[in-house]
């Protein structure tokens, strides 16, 4: 196998240390779209913000690569309420600098092949209604009751978030009080909800079948979960025109208005905590930064197992609200380049969703169980076909993206092993899975056999190696009923002066990790975040500059 060449896309200013520029208001680790929103929201305040990234592009998993002269996004397949003034697309639109333009999918924008049937979702609720009924005619009273309580869910989780800006201790005391207040539905699981109101097993493979977006089955996901993701693609798909590199390539400059930076290749060894409070960071190459404020993007898992020292996250308790969550699930993903462009290769801007039969539960034991079994739920998306600029960038290619879920365990032998390096055994598994992911492919669009130039496979250790997730989590942890009643996941942790944002603090997905960002500026900045946050709900962008001249102070309790 040919070694592979690093991609040369690449956003965000290589760190070294003389390239420092301090002293900084706000220390972020990690710049997924939490990270960058915390940033760019402060930097409106005139704080002076440093990003830490440790891989050689900004972006998290909304970074893209370039390879063999195609293109990839690894993270971004579609993003919801991006039609219209939503407060997502309002966000999104202030963060960029207005300069972030979203191109619609189809109006089919999911299509489920449930082992012999094909089902498919609608943009527009009206239509989605219309469309269910048209498959299952009977079950209208389900379906109706099914809208009610996303809309009930989707109230209720203003409650929710507001209830993220208080301190743990706060929210331990209020927790109670939160839990009689919203609806029942978030303690219970997806499939708890949805035998209620159906015994047709079709219509829930149906209703549940973008259970990939947030990596748990019905039978384990968290109802709130569910209908966060069913009510934010409900008036259909968006894409970022240009490619999700472009989400943090627009958001940048913001950060860099107010003197902040966005390093890359820029390790986090340590957060230091000196006399109960934290201090600053410790990087790997030595080299200490001293701040007020650190705000970790890294995932709960990676801040408190491997950041914050022992004897101050046992002091704080962390070990054990560890065990109180789990890591999310792990995957396979195909990256394949093809001759000709999607209007000739006929590919739609339409995701498919594959299951071998409803049993989606079942599926998933026997596939974990057995390798060999049918793969649980294949996931393909055709993103030059998404992208109305990608024909500009990329002429006369196309390019198409696999995901499925694997268990990390099936390649921790090869942990310590060297990427593009891991030998004959770790490449004869890829091409084993890669080559059933792709055969997925062709029996669903037959005449792309024989187009393909170019594909590649990644597994749980590219996740690790790229992202620094520990054992290759795609959602930071669960989002089973029980993360979402856990008091200590806020922005504001129990060691002054350190803070989290991204996906962990409110819901997996871009604009849940990115609201997660809103969340931490609000908790970090305080009523000095307000005027910030009134222009983002009154259209207004500012492309350049800071609001003030000076640095921001921390917000008290």
């Amino acid at each position: 196998m040919a070694a592979l060449k690093p991609s040369t896309l690449r956003i965000g200013n290589r760190y070294r240390a003389s390239r420092l520029k301090g002293p900084y208001d706000a220390l972020i680790i990690g710049s997924g779209i939490g990270g960058l929103t915390t940033a760019a929201l402060l930097s409106d305040l005139g704080w002076k913000v440093a990003v830490f990234e440790q891989h050689y592009t900004a972006g998290g998993y909304t970074h893209s690569y370039e390879r063999n002269g195609y293109e990839w996004d690894v993270g971004v397949h579609y993003i919801g309420d991006m039609g219209t003034t939503t407060m997502s697309r309002r966000f999104m639109d202030y963060l960029s600098g207005g300069k972030l333009d979203w191109a619609p999918m189809d109006p089919e924008y999911d299509r489920f092949y449930i082992g012999n049937k094909v089902f498919k979702a609608v943009a527009g609720k009206a239509e989605f209604r219309a469309n269910l009924l048209k498959d299952f005619p009977q079950e209208a009273a389900a379906i109706d009751r099914y809208l009610e309580l996303l809309s009930e869910v989707g109230k209720a989780m203003r409650l929710h978030t507001m209830g993220r800006l208080l301190s743990p201790t706060q929210l331990k005391f209020a927790q109670p009080v939160l839990s009689r207040l919203l609806p029942k539905t978030f303690q219970r699981t997806t499939l708890e909800v949805l035998s209620e109101l159906t015994s047709n097993r079709d219509l829930i493979a149906v209703l549940t079948g973008q259970w990939g977006d947030n990596g748990l089955p019905p039978s384990r996901s968290s109802f709130i979960i569910h209908a966060m993701i069913a009510r934010h693609y409900m008036f259909g798909g968006f894409y970022p025109v240009g490619g999700s590199w472009k989400i943090a390539d627009t958001i940048i400059p913001k950060i860099q208005a107010a003197g902040g930076e966005v390093f890359t290749y820029a390790k986090v060894k340590e957060i230091i905590v000196e006399g109960g409070k934290s201090r600053g960071v410790l990087m790997d190459d030595g080299t200490r930064i001293e701040s007020k404020v650190v705000i970790s993007c890294a995932g709960v898992m990676n801040t408190f197992e491997k950041l914050v020292p022992p004897a101050e996250v046992k002091k704080a308790g962390y070990d054990k609200h560890l065990k109180t969550v789990t890591k999310s699930c792990a995957h396979l993903g195909i990256y394949a380049g093809l001759k000709g462009t999607p209007e000739e290769l006929g590919l739609p801007k339409t995701n498919f969703w594959i299951y071998p039969s409803n049993d989606y539960d079942g599926d998933i034991q026997r596939f974990f169980n057995d390798k060999n079994a049918p793969m649980p739920v294949v996931y393909i998306s055709f993103p030059s076909a998404k992208d109305p600029d990608y024909s500009r960038r990329h002429p006369g290619t196309s390019t198409i993206e696999i995901v499925a879920p694997a268990p990390y365990e099936w390649f921790e032998p090869w942990k310590n092993t060297v990427w593009g390096k891991r030998g004959e055994d770790y490449d004869a598994l890829k091409k084993a899975m890669g080559d059933r992911l792709m055969e997925a492919l062709y029996e669903k669009m037959p005449q792309l056999r024989g187009k393909v130039d170019y594909y590649e496979v990644s597994t749980p250790l590219s996740t690790e190696y790229f992202n620094a997730y520990d054992r290759g989590e795609l959602y930071g942890i669960d989002h089973d009923p029980k993360r979402f009643s856990q008091s200590w996941l806020t922005p504001k942790t129990k060691i002054p002066g350190l803070y989290l944002t991204g996906q962990d603090i409110l819901s997996c997905g871009v604009v849940g990790a990115m609201m997660g960002g809103v969340l931490t500026a609000v908790s970090v900045g305080g009523f000095k975040m307000l005027p910030v946050l009134k222009d983002v709900m009154a259209g207004k962008i500012r492309k350049t500059g800071p609001r003030l001249a000076t640095g921001g102070a921390v917000a008290t309790e």
